[in-house]
């Protein structure tokens, strides 16, 4: 496509960004909302519109070569990413639930489900590219080694837990016994066959013999011949793939020379706008740097006269966190300045304990205050719309109206760059001049006036000595003298850091729940479809762990839960995260962490090790299979040898040290949460996910993905929907599974979400007033 298609995706987001900005920050602020289910809706259309400005303006950033603009792109690309978890985050918290149904505003807005699914933005794995193919090397190189050592090094026989060995022994049985129930079932088959020809045979003409087959065969022919017709018919309408090609279509390929001829100029476009600011600030520095330098003197020094004949003394310089000189160069005239400093250190004098009847009167404005707030439901703050607001006007400022007819090529504009570090160089000045400056102060207070200049030390003594005072102990490094590479190694050849398989999000096949709305207006609280939980890992993981700026700001999710049946893809909606964001997979799960780095000290290195490799090449996420051992209520005897509590105490510890600017995400897995202690568990994670087994539609989609995955043609002679349906039989080992999904779903309405939930429903139940939070129409939406 060209760059004017892009242009246009962009600016339409932009006017639809505009909207919502009026919207969310009115020059009145909107009242509380008493009525829980509309809050809920205004809630719900604002997450969608965010949506589908984050497709927008992420499929602008990735067709867009143009550097400057991609820059502009993806901040505000950035920020309407963090805008999205945080109304994500506020539905929670409002609903009760991880999972929010909106049909009606689909509807409203006249959107489709596909239109909700969450983009994983390209430029997560794109612009880590290299970083990536050297951590690959590395991994091949230490695998290489591992594998020459275990050839040329003694055979050691690898023993099997006792849990590995059971279930090889099960999967060995079961298949037997497969085999001869299949056997069995067969003989019955032709036994029934048999006895039916048998019963059926009856004397006929050749005549009417010959009829019946022509009748049969000239059927055949005439549905054979019509099938073809109606194929022969679909390729030539460019509807359908000619079978008898193995190669993509003109279509195709053109597409993916397109996607590989814009890679080539972003990264020209790139280099060459990098080598035009190193060019640009050199220019400005040797050319216009020293003018700004002297223009500045000259200013300070007309300041410090004009202060000096308007109060008779020499003010104080503006110390550097306060601003420096750039207060002096904002439009005040020097009696205001004074002022202004004067106020700032009165304030700073008046920050002191205050009375207790000074206390009193303020807790006492306080309550009233709080009793005239008016009751309901608020926004929360945010900290991205004051970033989207300042990207959105700087849009609007310098790229809506400019004209590019002499840029069709999309390189850089100089000028713009100009512009640009001219301020930094500016910046970068006035702090050189503001240490000249500051002498040339002290100097003439020296001459003029030096009781005053004495004051001016002491105060400057006492704050270094301040600032000396607040000294923080930092955390011992325990492998100081060693390099990463060092390290990386040792996690390798330990198996605590694993290669990802290569699987996407997108392979997570599953439909929309088509039903929730109705069941939860019906006081039914459905099983999330997979199309959910693929939502919800994508924004709860992929989108903080790729994006470090939406990662520092947006609400901190340290921990996920993976809960539900066995084979539902837990372990692959991990491998998914890893592979979208390009981050390194370490296992700390409690089998595979036995036995490893023994004791105490052993467990604080192996924990040093896993987190300071995790930190140095974020993005990472640290797995725990079987997360329920960790939190066991009583350990198993066959277990206890495995120690699978050693971490319990020393992870939470460590987990608490994670910041925003970390890019770590642990994620438990489990299919037993009922052996854990539930306080602790739900304690650990922040989010419990659950899981269910695919439902009809989803069914439907990975027959149909799985049938042509494996060389097979879906044609209309294979009825899909009855196989989607049959599939969801009911023999032993799926009644097993049933029973199972119905099991965890009333174990995660034990957890601190679902009991809230249950409250907030029964709560409305028994109300004849509208509550301060929610309206009758609560009841609609808010049981489960």
């Amino acid at each position: 496509m060209s760059h004017s298609t892009y242009n246009k995706l962009w600016f339409e987001a932009h006017e639809e960004l505009s909207c919502l900005l009026a919207q969310e920050l009115p020059e009145e602020p909107l009242r509380p909302e008493r009525d829980r289910v509309v809050f809920f809706q205004r809630l719900a259309t604002l997450y969608v519109r965010y949506v589908q400005i984050f497709r927008q303006l992420e499929e602008a950033y990735d067709q867009s070569v143009h550097p400057q603009k991609r820059r502009v792109i993806r901040q505000v690309l950035d920020s309407v990413m963090g805008r999205v978890l945080e109304l994500k985050n506020e539905m929670v918290e409002k609903e009760f639930s991880e999972y929010h149904y909106m049909d009606d505003i689909i509807q409203d807005l006249k959107l489709t489900p596909e239109d909700l699914e969450i983009p994983i933005p390209r430029y997560f794995i794109c612009e880590r590219n290299e970083v990536l193919q050297d951590r690959e090397r590395m991994f091949a190189a230490i695998l290489n080694q591992m594998d020459v050592t275990e050839k040329t090094g003694p055979q050691v026989m690898r023993m099997l837990t006792l849990e590995r060995a059971i279930k090889v022994i099960q999967v060995a049985e079961r298949a037997r016994q497969g085999r001869l129930r299949a056997k069995f079932m067969r003989e019955i088959h032709r036994d029934s066959e048999r006895q039916k020809k048998a019963d059926e045979q009856e004397a006929v003409t050749t005549d009417q013999a010959a009829v019946c087959i022509q009748k049969v065969w000239r059927g055949f022919m005439q549905r054979k011949m019509t099938k073809r017709l109606r194929e022969e018919e679909m390729i030539f309408l460019g509807m359908a793939m000619d079978p008898k090609l193995s190669y993509p279509s003109q279509n195709e390929l053109a597409a993916q020379n397109n996607k590989t001829n814009r890679r080539t100029r972003q990264e020209e476009h790139e280099d060459d706008y990098q080598k035009s600011i190193g060019s640009v600030i050199y220019q400005l520095r040797e050319v216009e740097g020293p003018e700004m330098k002297e223009t500045m003197k000259d200013q300070i020094r007309q300041w410090f006269i004009e202060c000096r004949d308007a109060t008779g003394s020499f003010p104080d310089y503006p110390e550097e966190e306060d601003g420096g000189s750039a207060l002096i160069f904002a439009e005040k005239t020097p009696e205001e300045l004074a002022e202004e400093l004067a106020a700032k250190e009165e304030e700073d004098a008046n920050k002191k304990p205050k009375g207790k009847e000074e206390i009193k009167e303020k807790g006492k404005k306080g309550k009233i205050e709080d009793e005239e707030e008016e009751p309901g439901l608020k926004m929360l703050p945010s900290a991205y719309l004051a970033d989207i607001e300042k990207q959105h006007k700087t849009f609007s400022e310098v790229w809506q109206n400019r004209n590019e007819s002499k840029n069709f090529s999309q390189r850089h504009e100089l000028e713009l760059i100009k512009e640009e570090k001219r301020k930094e160089i500016e910046v970068e000045i006035r702090k050189q001049v503001d240490e000249l400056m500051r002498q040339e102060l002290a100097n003439w207070k020296l001459a003029v006036d030096k009781e005053k200049s004495g004051k001016v030390k002491g105060a400057a003594k006492k704050k270094k000595a301040s600032k000396s005072g607040k000294k923080k102990k930092k955390d011992k490094d325990l492998t100081a003298d060693r390099t990463t590479e060092s390290l990386f190694e040792e996690l390798v050849e330990q198996e605590l850091l694993k290669k990802a398989d290569n699987v996407k999000l997108k392979d997570y096949l599953g439909d929309y729940s088509y039903l929730g709305t109705t069941l939860r207006q019906s006081d039914i609280e459905p099983m999330p479809s997979l199309s959910d939980v693929r939502q919800v890992v994508a924004l709860y993981a992929v989108l903080p762990l790729g994006s470090q700026a939406v990662h520092e700001k947006a609400p901190l999710v340290k921990t996920i839960l993976l809960v539900g049946p066995s084979g539902v893809g837990k372990k692959m909606l991990v491998h998914a995260i890893c592979q979208e964001t390009g981050a390194n997979l370490f296992d700390f799960s409690p089998l595979n962490v036995a036995g490893k780095y023994p004791g105490k000290s052993g467990l604080q290195m192996m924990l040093h090790l896993v987190f300071k490799v995790a930190r140095l090449m974020q993005p990472s996420v640290i797995w725990i299979g079987d997360a329920e051992k960790m939190f066991y209520k009583k350990v198993p005897k066959d277990e206890k040898e495995l120690d699978p509590k050693r971490l319990k105490k020393d992870l939470p510890k460590i987990l608490k040290s994670i910041k925003g600017e970390d890019r770590v995400l642990i994620v438990g897995t489990t299919n037993d949460p009922h052996s854990a202690d539930l306080k602790s568990l739900c304690k650990f994670y922040n989010k419990i996910i659950l899981i269910p087994r695919p439902d009809y539609a989803s069914r439907y989609v990975m027959w149909k993905e799985l049938i042509q995955k494996n060389g097979g043609e879906v044609t209309r002679d294979l009825d899909l929907s009855s196989l989607a349906k049959i599939s969801d039989g009911y023999t032993q080992g799926h009644m097993v599974q049933v029973e199972e999904e119905e099991a965890l779903k009333n174990w995660y309405a034990k957890t601190p979400l679902g009991r809230k939930r249950i409250k907030a429903a029964s709560g409305k139940e028994g109300d004849e007033e509208p509550p301060k939070t929610g309206g009758k129409g609560g009841k609609k939406k808010g049981k489960k």
